[in-house]
């Protein structure tokens, strides 16, 4: 059973369409607070995709945290 006070603040769509239409530039980690490696996905441009795509998959299946842990998870 999922905790409550596990779950990000942070919407799962919005981290979903930004890592989307926007991860190689990191968006999606500067919106959750992980600033710093957003940076590092903005210099690499998301290690030429890789990890952009490794996040995608796991904001979708909600294994996604914030930068304070709590995981972004799908409400609908």
């Amino acid at each position: 059973r999922k905790n409550p006070a596990d779950k990000s603040s942070k919407d799962w769509i919005v981290t979903l369409l930004l890592c989307f239409f926007l991860g190689g530039f990191g968006v999606h980690r500067f919106y959750v607070g992980k600033v710093g490696t957003g940076i590092l996905q903005l210099i690499t441009l998301g290690a030429c995709g890789v990890w952009t795509l490794v996040d995608f998959i796991m904001i979708a299946l909600g294994n996604f945290t914030d930068a304070d842990g709590k995981r972004i998870l799908n409400d609908r």
